[in-house]
């Protein structure tokens, strides 16, 4: 049982505590009932209050002695009986029901609306009849006085079933598009169904005609709601002749009077999510209990004030309120069905009436928390009273970050140590003192292992920052200062870490540090500068804002003046040249290094000689270039007949790196035009060894006659 207090109401959750599976052996549900303090606290009101996956709707009969309940997977519904605080009987269905109403004072007679358009009557044995309705029901109501059911759904119409005649009757043709829910007034008969659009649609039975039109959608934009969209009207239930609560999808309630048009009181839930339920409570107070998916309100039904909240760790369902008494059942999108006690609302039901006394007991006094008989103790607690090596045993309990331990035990070592904690205070009372007494000596500099100068420059900068703070305030704004890393965690790695250490002979610094070196002396200036500023005051009669003009010097004071400005413009011109000169020569001094260096490798290779190299396993040596291969020149004066035929395949083309013993090989696609480029270059050839064969006899021939040949 948990117990809960809202606005100083007490709520007790019977429902609350671990639940025992079903397939547990009574031996072994009584063995934990034994070992475990929260199953042996719990309060099992009705055994198996519970369904499989989820429970949709829930009711309780007219004669009070049974509670029905449906629910998934699969689709079922259940009975308890109240009598023996147990389950009666429990039947599948094949489709998940929407609604369902008891059409006797019992369980013997109940009708079913499911989501595939069915509706099925059930007797005390079972499956009575289905019949299907032509379009998705929502929601259904008897009257009994007629003996018609009716049926609302996603149309205009509300479907008439006779269950004294069995068939339908001709259904009302109402104004809207959809109807979500409906009600009978149980005084008058007069026959109510909310729609999409916000209306209230009132029909006499007697005469088959609307008598009323209501627009809850318009009355519920008021300056204290919050309404975004449409409302649609998603809740109605009668609680007199006269009053009429309506439920919107946009969390507000609406009481009318139905001698008016207007509604009497207007309520917001302020979740902004559609109200599910809307019943009526007037037991011991005049109440009106809403319910959206997320919480249950009890208000009072003239002010509008909070009487009690109700809120479940699952979203809600449905909502039952058990007649003449203070309880209530909750059908939730969890395996349990909540049950929920308030005495405020009214004393318990005749079959539970033991739960009256029973929290009677609990207001007599505060009751006592699960661990009065322990104190709790962190790891750091339990060492300090010397029992760290109890840990992991029988006489302390895990609990969080420490462990809980026998209040009994706890005092017997406490009595024990507390004559020590006088001499514990002494001690730390010694240090102080002595800590103090260090403070006021000559405190050495220790500096980090690792890039001493970067840290021991930037304690310097520190000091001299906190001196220009010492001597005025305009010094900060004036100096330039860097940010003191050395106690700072993120650059720790900085100082501790060898592999961050700054190497003075890499190349990168010797070209930065020219650079660095000269901010560093302009910093130091620029620092002095700022404390003789800061120690001195301005001489009366002199003004730093307005410079002086040339006339208010004589003619070899103003030839002064233009002389030592033209020296500060060239001082600043030649230490720029100078920093490019000393980069430079930086740069002239590296690449020299290098050439020496490059110089004494070569020489060493010259010492040591040839170096020799073994083939790797299963590698065969091919050498470094293809005996085939031409050079280039010769392949450049060859004719194409003569680079075609050089090549073995003239089809396949070889690849092979500047070193290695891989080669590729790829061939190239035949075409009609490589190929008649082919046939003409060995032509062209031939043609061209005819013409020197023919010049060569000819030239033969003149020389035979005595050169007196033509040619």
């Amino acid at each position: 049982m948990l117990i809960q207090s809202s606005n100083n109401v007490k709520i007790y959750n019977l429902s609350a505590g671990k639940s025992l599976p079903e397939w547990l052996s009574d031996r072994k549900k009584r063995a934990l009932q034994s070992k475990d303090l929260d199953i042996r606290r719990r309060v099992e009101l009705i055994q198996d209050f519970d369904m499989p996956g989820v429970s949709t709707s829930i009711k309780v009969s007219k004669d009070g002695k049974y509670i029905m309940a449906t629910g998934i997977y699969k689709p079922r519904v259940r009975c308890y009986e109240v009598a023996n605080l147990s389950m009666k009987f429990e039947r599948c269905m094949d489709a998940e029901v929407i609604k369902f109403e008891m059409l006797s004072e019992d369980y013997s007679k109940v009708v079913f609306l499911q989501c595939d358009r069915f509706v099925e009557f059930h007797a005390q044995y079972g499956r009575y009849y289905r019949t299907r309705i032509p379009k998705f029901g929502r929601d259904l109501k008897y009257h009994f006085q007629s003996c018609n059911l009716y049926i609302v759904g996603t149309g205009p119409d509300v479907y008439r079933l006779n269950l004294e005649e069995g068939r339908f009757l001709n259904s009302f043709q109402t104004e809207a598009t959809t109807l979500n829910v409906c009600d009978m007034n149980p005084f008058h008969q007069l026959f109510v169904c909310g729609s999409k659009e916000g209306k209230i649609e009132a029909w006499d039975p007697r005469a088959r005609n609307r008598v009323g039109v209501l627009d809850c959608a318009l009355h519920s934009v008021t300056p204290d709601t919050q309404v975004t969209g449409v409302p649609q009207v998603t809740a109605v239930k009668f609680r007199d002749a006269l009053t009429l609560g309506v439920g919107t999808s946009t969390g507000q309630i609406l009481l009318y009077d139905l001698r008016s048009n207007r509604p009497t009181k207007v309520k917001d839930h302020r979740y902004g999510l559609p109200i599910k339920t809307v019943d009526f409570h007037h037991l011991n107070h005049d109440l009106v209990a809403s319910m959206d998916s997320r919480i249950v309100r009890l208000w009072d039904r003239n002010t509008g004030e909070p009487y009690v909240s109700v809120e479940a760790t699952s979203d809600l369902n449905d909502l039952c309120l058990v007649p003449n008494s203070g309880m209530m059942f909750m059908a939730t999108e969890d395996k349990k069905m909540l049950t929920y006690y308030i005495p405020n609302l009214g004393p318990a039901p005749r079959w539970c009436s033991f739960l009256d006394s029973l929290t009677e007991e609990l207001e007599e006094g505060e009751t006592a928390a699960v661990y009065d008989d322990y104190k709790f103790l962190t790891v750091d607690e339990l060492h300090d009273l010397g029992f760290g090596h109890l840990i992991g045993t029988n006489l302390l309990r895990a609990y969080m970050h420490g462990y809980f331990i026998d209040m009994r035990l706890y005092r017997k070592a406490k009595s024990i140590v507390e004559p020590l904690s006088l001499t514990r205070y002494k001690q730390n009372k010694v240090k102080e003192t002595i800590d103090q007494q260090r403070s006021s000596r000559v405190q050495l500099q220790k500096l980090p292992a690792v890039n001493r100068e970067l840290a021991l420059k930037l304690m310097e900068d520190s000091k001299a920052v906190d001196d220009a703070e010492a001597v005025g305030k305009k010094s900060g704004a004036k100096l330039i200062m860097s940010s003191n890393i050395l106690n700072d965690s993120r650059f720790k790695d900085l100082f501790v870490n060898p592999n961050f250490q700054i190497d003075k002979s890499s190349e990168e610094f010797r070209l930065l540090n020219p650079a660095v070196s000269r901010l560093d002396k302009i910093r130091e200036k620029r620092i002095k500068k700022a404390l003789i500023e800061d120690q001195f005051e301005p001489v009366e009669g002199t003004s730093t804002e307005n410079p002086l003009n040339d006339d208010d010097f004589s003619d070899s004071e103003r030839k002064g003046r233009k002389r030592t400005i033209s020296t500060d413009d060239s001082s600043s011109d030649s230490d720029d040249a100078s920093l490019r000169n000393e980069i430079k020569l930086q740069h002239k001094i590296i690449r020299e290094e290098k050439f020496q260096q490059r110089k004494l490798e070569r020489q060493q290779e010259k010492l040591e000689g040839p170096k020799f190299m073994a083939l790797k396993p299963g590698q065969k040596f091919q050498g470094f270039r293809s005996t085939t291969d031409q050079p280039k020149k010769k392949l450049a004066k060859a004719s194409l007949g003569e680079r075609i035929h050089l090549e073995e395949d003239v089809d396949k083309v070889k690849l092979a790196p500047s070193a290695g013993s891989r080669e590729m090989t790829f061939t190239l696609p035949q075409s009609e035009r490589v190929t008649k480029a082919r046939e003409q270059a060995e032509q062209h050839h031939e043609e061209r060894r005819k013409i020197i064969r023919s010049a060569n006899h000819l030239r033969t021939r003149g020389r035979g006659r005595g050169g007196r040949g033509r040619f």
